[in-house]
């Protein structure tokens, strides 16, 4: 059943900046007690929005942390961004086929507007994507909760159920289904977890060109004719 409305995850989906940001993130644990490796930080966070992470820290370390190293953290990314962001491969295909069947998509990211602007902006994405973005900085909660995805639907005059979400990460995945959605789980990322994120209920696949398929579209080829 083709979706009404497919709704994009950002970092990981769009835009390669995953291993970036928990090398970033990773750094600023140690600097608090917390050893945990990108890898860790993979596993533990990825997906999550900055503001949780940093409670999740608090948590964990004992520490009353600053209240912006949230913001230290944003920042540190945004800089190392600057060197260039990769775009996920094959997803100008997967658009060009959403484009050629009339079918709308924004982006439903926990990152802020500005991280978009540069990730989407580094990438070549950035008018592709310009004005369907929805950030959780507009939300009350982050992923795991909905509210992002919610959000993003009644923004762009969809009910839940016309939904699919695009999601590399298992806190986006119980996220999208909390909000009632459909949801494809892309594993591009070797350290991906393809048991947990089926176990929840994603269909996942491994590279961008499988998803049109996933989703009922003909190929450009069908939709020239």
């Amino acid at each position: 059943m083709k979706p009404e409305l497919v709704i994009f995850d950002c970092d990981g989906v769009l835009v390669d900046t995953e291993t970036i940001a928990n090398e970033v993130l990773s750094g600023f644990m140690k600097e608090i007690g917390l050893d945990f490796s990108p890898l860790d930080c993979h596993h533990r966070f990825t997906g999550t929005a900055m503001d949780t992470i940093k409670e999740e820290a608090e948590r964990l370390s004992g520490k009353k942390l600053p209240d912006d190293w949230a913001a230290q953290v944003r920042k540190a990314d945004l800089v190392a961004f600057e060197a260039g962001i990769e775009p996920i491969p094959g997803i100008l295909d997967v658009v060009a086929h959403l484009k050629a069947e009339g079918i709308p998509f924004c982006v439903g990211s926990s990152g802020r507007y500005e991280k978009m602007q540069m990730t989407l902006g580094s990438s070549g994405l950035w008018e592709t994507f310009k004005d369907v973005l929805y950030s959780a900085q507009d939300c009350k909660m982050g992923k795991p909760a909905p509210d992002i995805f919610l959000y993003a639907a009644k923004g762009m005059g969809y009910k839940p159920e016309q939904c699919v979400v695009i999601e590399d990460s298992i806190a986006g995945i119980k996220a999208a289904k909390a909000a009632g959605m459909r949801v494809f789980n892309y594993t591009g990322d070797a350290n991906a977890d393809i048991e947990q994120a089926k176990t929840l209920g994603a269909v996942t696949f491994g590279h961008m060109s499988e998803l049109p398929a996933l989703l009922g579209l003909k190929s450009l080829d069908e939709t020239a004719v």
